[in-house]
């Protein structure tokens, strides 16, 4: 038996029977609260916040709500473009969300990477997914459609970047050419 979140099949294609979204069409995202399993007694969190409970420190907030950090790199890809119009799209696109780490790009692909605050690994893909297409006119960024995403905690960010194999930190920082 094959399982599937509820709505899926509709979504796909599949089994759904014509229930699926019109191509376009915004899905409401939404999330799964922790539940009875969650040990909300621990001394630290996952995210690096200590386990206080947020930014208070006060400990009154549900695990599920309290923001966390996540490292985002999003990969876009498509027809190739004058660099210097790729270069200022990225440097607009970073003044425009100033917590743009660093950018790569070439003339026809770019890597994004970013801190985002988000309560949950689905809100902070959300986010990621609909930054290019939300500042494509604003900024002024190519045509080019998300190829990648990678969405990290910030303890597994840090523990990949200890023992070496993890994306190196964001240095320098800012908008470059691969």
């Amino acid at each position: 038996m094959r399982r599937v979140r509820p709505g899926a099949a509709a979504s796909r294609g599949g089994a759904g029977g014509g229930l699926g979204r019109a191509r376009g069409e915004e899905r409401a995202l939404t999330s799964v609260a922790a539940g009875d399993r969650y040990d909300g007694g621990g001394t630290g969190g996952s995210d690096g916040s200590g386990g206080t409970g947020g930014p208070g420190g006060s400990g009154g907030e549900r695990p599920e709500d309290t923001p966390r950090l996540w490292h985002v790199t999003l990969s876009v890809s498509g027809e190739a473009a004058p660099l210097p119009e790729v270069r200022r799209a990225l440097e607009q696109l970073a003044h425009d969300h100033p917590f743009l780490l660093t950018s790569r790009y070439a003339r026809d692909h770019a890597e994004i990477r970013y801190w985002e605050e988000a309560r949950d690994l689905h809100d902070a893909a959300a986010v990621a997914l609909r930054l290019w297409g939300e500042h494509r006119q604003t900024a002024g960024l190519p045509p080019w459609e998300i190829v990648g995403l990678e969405v990290i905690d910030r303890a597994t960010y840090h523990q990949r970047v200890a023992e070496g194999y993890g994306p190196p930190p964001a240095s320098p920082v800012g908008v470059h050419p691969f």
